[in-house]
Formats: structure tokens, sequence, C-alpha cells
């Protein structure tokens, strides 16, 4: 009725064929087609002929039964996401998103998700890879066989959101957190700032739920002023909003690709994640960094493991021994001293439990995990 109005006007000539498709919030092409139409068979030829006939494009019942079977027998822990892109990927699905998600809406199988949430400030990302990384571990039951939960430690980087490294040990600690710096450096560079919670093994915090003391550094604090990057403590879980909602990813894909794929062992687990899992995750959700240029810079000098290591000082006895948790270290005959009895000598653990000790850039000797000395090699050229 509005149409006959205005094609009313237009045949009067008080609107142009451009004034006429404006008022009625069409194109010229679409006016012209709805005007010839209407001058062939009246008003009845305004209505749209797709009503009341089924689309071509309408996928048969049997693609949404399939469907839907697909996911109640095998991927019935998916989030409608995660399900979509296995089912193109693993099993031909053509059809989009939106189709996938009503599917399994009108089957009863998901739940239509609540839009919205509390409002955030969003903080810019460093405009380049290697000024800022973060790292932070998420306790859960990644791998279902096991009945328990264990760690998962991610270190990535915050222009980008590229995962520099993943793993998953028994619990987040000294140890993973070298290993997560030790993999991002040997495998990207040298990095600017680590930005991570004030976790125990992280910083030394006189009062609960009080500032970190920047002077009283734990190991992971002397390593990094050893390597120069600077330590930057968060102070709440929104801080952290970058890595809180990537493990929000992580665990609605991770637990149930693993189950999927049979696997039952932590071994298993971290080589699925280090071969097949963080290159899909990065190729999907890492994002193009402001600047081309890169602020790693490569490692070149020390041996890596000289620094990311516990080190601790001691005293050595009148019998020229050290005193390391209960493992008594004999310090070898020396042709540059006499001994070194009531010297100060630093103890280094690596990550294999063995044992070294250094006087200054010297080192005294090498041990295994329980105290047995190794042969010992040639002396260190340069110490951090």
């Amino acid at each position: 009725m509005r149409f006959e109005d205005i094609y009313g006007r237009y045949t009067q000539r008080e609107l142009s064929m451009e004034d006429a498709a404006e008022i009625l919030g069409i194109s010229v092409r679409t006016f012209l087609r709805k005007r010839t139409r209407y001058e062939e068979t009246g008003f009845d030829g305004l209505y749209d002929k797709r009503l009341g006939k089924t689309s071509p494009h309408r996928a048969a019942d049997l693609e949404v039964e399939a469907i839907t079977k697909l996911y109640k027998e095998r991927y019935r822990n998916f989030s409608v996401k995660h399900f979509h892109e296995f089912a193109k990927r693993e099993h031909g699905l053509k059809y989009g998103y939106t189709w996938t998600k009503d599917c399994l809406m009108n089957a009863g199988l998901v739940k239509k998700s609540k839009r919205g949430g509390d409002h955030r400030l969003r903080r810019e990302r460093r405009p380049m890879t290697g000024m800022m990384i973060h790292q932070d571990g998420s306790t859960h039951e990644w791998i279902t066989a096991l009945g328990y939960n264990i760690d998962l430690i991610i270190t990535l980087d915050d222009a980008s959101s590229e995962i520099t490294s993943g793993f998953f040990v028994p619990q987040e600690g000294t140890w993973s957190t070298f290993r997560g710096i030790k993999e991002t450096v040997e495998n990207y560079g040298l990095f600017c700032s680590f930005y991570t919670d004030r976790g125990s093994h992280y910083w030394y915090t006189p009062e609960a739920g009080g500032k970190v003391d920047k002077h009283q550094l734990t190991q992971v604090g002397r390593a990094l002023k050893q390597f120069g990057i600077q330590h930057i403590a968060a102070y709440s879980p929104q801080a952290r909003g970058r890595s809180e909602r990537m493990f929000g990813t992580l665990q609605n894909r991770l637990p149930q690709e693993l189950t999927l794929a049979g696997i039952t062992t932590m071994d298993a687990a971290n080589e699925y994640l280090k071969s097949i899992y963080l290159p899909r995750h990065n190729e999907q959700f890492s994002v193009k960094p402001k600047e081309e240029k890169t602020a790693y810079t490569p490692w070149i000098g020390l041996d890596i493991n000289e620094i990311l290591c516990i080190q601790e000082e001691r005293v050595v006895q009148n019998d020229n021994t050290v005193i390391f948790e209960k493992l008594r270290l004999q310090i070898q005959k020396d042709d540059l001293r006499h001994h070194y009895v009531r010297t100060t000598i630093q103890v280094r653990q690596y990550a294999d439990d063995s044992l070294g000790l250094f006087f200054g850039n010297r080192c005294l000797g090498r041990f295994d995990g329980y105290g047995n000395l190794f042969e010992l090699k040639t002396p260190l050229k340069q110490v951090a």
C-alpha cells in the first residue's frame, strides 16, 4: 500500500525515480523491478515470491540429523565454535557457524548463550613483539583420563597473543617458569619485560595481598635481572585479562581434544600440545602487531642453563666441602689455590638435579643429583 502511494506520486511526476526509491528505502534498481511487476500483475505482484516456498539452499533433514548425531556421539563437551571448526576440518561440513549453532540449539543439545558482561577498559597491546611477555599457570583437569588436576604453564607475547611456550606439569613453580623462559628465549630471542602474578616463585611479598619486594629477589627475579629483563607484577586478575581470557579458550578446547585423541598421560599430552594444538591455536588466535619490527634480540654468549638454575651461596668447611640440601660436595685439589676453606662459593642446581660449584667465574666441580663428582670439563670462560 505504501508502494502504491509512492508509485502514484511518481507517475504524477511529483517524485523522481531516485526520490521514490529513497523514501521506500530501496535501491533505484529494486524500485524499477517492483514498478515493472506492479504494472504487469497489479498489487499481487508486490508480494515476495519466495514466501511459502522452501529455500533451494536449505539443508536436507538427513544432514541436520547427521550433524546433531555427530555432536552427541563424539563432541558432546565441545563448545559450538570448537565443534564447528572440527566438523569443517575433519568431516567436510559445508554450512556456516550460525547453521551449526541453530541445529544444536533446536535439538536441545546446547543452550542459548547470554550476551554481554562486565564493562572493561581495554589496555592497549605493546606495539612490537618481544616488548612484553606474559606467563601464567592454570590448574585444571586438563587430561580427563588422569582423574586429577595438573597445571598448564603458558607464556605468550603481549603484542600478538602468540603462545611462545606451553606445557603441562604436575605443579607450577620455579622450574616451570625457567622452562617457559628458556623455550621463549631459544625460539624467539631475549625479550624486554616479563609480566606475572605475585606467586611465591615469582616474588617475595612481605604482607599478604600487599606490594611485592623488588629488592629481595626470588630465583626467578634474580635470573631475569641477569638477563636484563624487567619484571612486572600484576595486582589483580583483571590486570591479567589477556592471559585469563586465553586460559578460558584453552579450557574450552584442550581437554576435549585430548580426550578425543585418546591421550591418557602427561607426556603424550605435552607432545600433542607442542606438535598439533599450539601451531593451530597460534594460527587462529594470534593477531598482527602494530609494528612489523620486533624487540626480540638473539641470545649470544653463556649457556642459558647457567642462568636459569637455582643459585645459592655456601661457605666452604674446613675439609674443603660444602653442604647443599643434605649433600656434602667435595672440592677437589686445585693447583691455583692451596684450599678454599672459609671461602664463599656459589652452588648451582640445574633442571636435571645436577650441581655445579663456582668460585667467581671458575667452575670447581660438577656433581650428579646424589653428590657424585662428574669429570670436570674445561672451565667456563664467561659467567653472567
